[in-house]
Parts: structure tokens; sequence; C-alpha cells
């Protein structure tokens, strides 16, 4: 899953709407839709009251995964 997809999917966990969503982070709804659509990304200090709000990493907010041949691998 990417970023936007994981958001909305976040999101509709809890039984949240977008207009509380936006409230909640002080920005526009039109703005946090862009978030969930894909339109626009946000920069870290919102990615980590997302993923500080919803109580996941920041890797898993983005669906970030490790490759099995990472750099930290290799030490």
């Amino acid at each position: 899953m990417n970023f936007s997809k994981n958001l909305k999917h976040l999101r509709l966990l809890i039984g949240c709407t977008q207009a509380q969503m936006a409230d909640l982070l002080g920005i526009t709804v039109r703005g946090y839709r862009n978030y969930e659509l894909g339109a626009r990304e946000p920069e870290l200090s919102m990615l980590i009251k997302l993923a500080d709000y919803f109580n996941v990493s920041l890797d898993e907010l983005v669906g970030r995964q490790f490759p099995k041949d990472s750099l930290m691998d290799s030490k």
C-alpha cells in the first residue's frame, strides 16, 4: 500500500470523516482530500502528526518496507 491508500484506510478504521481529519490537522478539507487522492504529499511535520494520531510508525504510514538486502544487513 502507498501513503494515500494507508491514510484513507486508517481514517476509515477509526470512523473519521475527511472534514474531521482536516479540522484535527488544522488544514482545509481540500488539502486533506488531496493527501488521500495522492495529489499532494504532506511535509514531514504533518506526517509525524498523522503517525502519532493513528499510533503507527512513519514507515507503516507511508507503506515503506525494508528490502531483504538493505544497507543495514550488509554491515
